[in-house]
């Protein structure tokens, strides 16, 4: 499981013209899940996201876990995309949408987590506050 974490001062999801998941100050998750994910790794990978230390303490060093601050989820298959041959991605490790589905919503429940809408076409906007990203990757090895 992939999650493309950004800390942002604010982050919205919109499908076919309606905002359908909007976040102030906290986290945008971009989910890649493969084939042989399970619970229990997206159950981890959601505590790692949620205790990452990436927020200002008092002295403004990056030292606070995400706390009171919201989240937001976007299913995102095309973090399995894979162009080692030629320019045209491949995306036979990520899950098929029956598997990966509700290991997505596991993981936005876990997080109590705003979320887009699995499958569907999102307009994602945001604004990165730093800008901080990680990439965080877990499996079930």
């Amino acid at each position: 499981m992939r999650a493309l974490v950004q800390r942002v001062a604010r982050a919205s999801v919109t499908v076919d013209g309606e905002v359908v998941g909007a976040i102030g100050p906290g986290l945008l998750v971009l989910l890649g899940i493969t084939h042989d994910d399970t619970a229990a790794v997206g159950d981890r990978l959601a505590e790692k996201v949620r205790a990452l230390r990436v927020f200002p303490d008092a002295d403004g060093r990056m030292n606070e876990p995400l706390g009171d601050r919201e989240v937001l989820v976007v299913s995102q298959f095309t973090l399995y995309g894979d162009t080692r041959r030629g320019t045209r991605p491949s995306y036979v490790a990520a899950a098929r949408p029956e598997v990966a589905e509700p290991l997505y919503e596991r993981f936005c429940a876990a997080l109590d987590a705003q979320r887009g809408v699995f499958g569907a076409h999102m307009e994602v906007e945001l604004v990165n506050d730093g800008p901080v990203t990680l990439m965080l990757e877990l499996s079930a090895s």
